[in-house]
C-alpha cells in the first residue's frame, strides 16, 4: 500500500512537471501554454491531496521524509519556471503588447538559472529549518540586480518573478510537509 501511494504521487508529479515544461516550451501558443501550466499544477496538487489522504499508508514507510523532501524539491525547481512565465503572461496588459515584448529581449538576463537557484535555496533552507535563509536569498538576488532595476519593465519583471518563484518554492515545501 505504501508503494502504491508513493508511486501514484511520483507519477502525478512527473506528469505535472512534464506538462508544465511542455506548456513552457510551446512558444507563441499562449492559451495552450497557460492551460497546460494550470493543468500541471492542478495534477500536482491533486497528487499531494491524494497522498495526504492515504497518510496511514505513507506513515508506515521509513523513507517517507526523504521521499517527501525529494518530491517537493523537484516540483519547486521544475514547476517554478513555467508558473513564473504564466504570471508574466497574465500581468501583460494586452496581446499586442505581449507580442511586442516576446520579440524584444528580456531586460533581465539569466533569469531562468537565477530562478532555479533561488527556488533550490528557498526549499533547502525551509527543509533545513532555517527560514531566515529566504531573506538572505532574496537580499543577494536584489543586490545582484540592483543596477538593472532602474528600468521600470525590469523592476516589474523582477518583482513578479521573485514573488511567483518564491511562492512556488514555499508552496511545494508545504505540500511536502503534508506528505510526512
Amino acid at each position: 500500500m505504501v508503494w502504491i501511494a508513493w508511486g501514484s504521487l511520483s507519477l502525478a508529479t512527473v506528469i505535472a512537471c512534464v506538462g508544465a515544461h511542455l506548456g513552457y516550451a510551446m512558444g507563441k501558443r499562449a492559451r495552450a501554454r497557460e492551460w497546460l501550466t494550470v493543468a500541471a499544477g492542478f495534477f500536482a496538487l491533486l497528487a499531494a491531496v491524494l497522498a495526504a489522504a492515504s497518510q496511514t499508508a505513507v506513515e508506515q514507510s521509513p523513507l517517507a521524509p526523504v521521499y517527501a523532501i525529494a518530491l517537493s524539491s523537484i516540483f519547486a525547481i521544475s514547476f517554478g519556471g513555467p508558473f513564473t512565465e504564466l504570471v508574466f503572461r497574465l500581468a501583460a496588459k494586452n496581446d499586442v503588447e505581449l507580442a511586442k515584448e516576446e520579440s524584444d529581449p528580456s531586460p533581465l538576463r539569466g533569469g531562468l538559472w537565477i530562478g532555479l537557484l533561488e527556488r533550490t535555496a528557498i526549499v533547502a533552507s525551509l527543509w533545513a529549518g532555517w527560514p531566515e535563509g529566504i531573506a538572505i536569498v532574496l537580499a543577494v538576488k536584489g543586490l545582484g540586480r540592483f543596477s538593472e532595476l532602474k528600468n521600470h519593465r525590469a523592476a516589474e519583471q523582477f518583482i513578479l518573478g521573485t514573488f511567483s518563484s518564491g511562492l512556488v518554492a514555499a508552496g511545494s515545501y508545504g505540500l511536502g510537509l503534508l506528505l510526512i
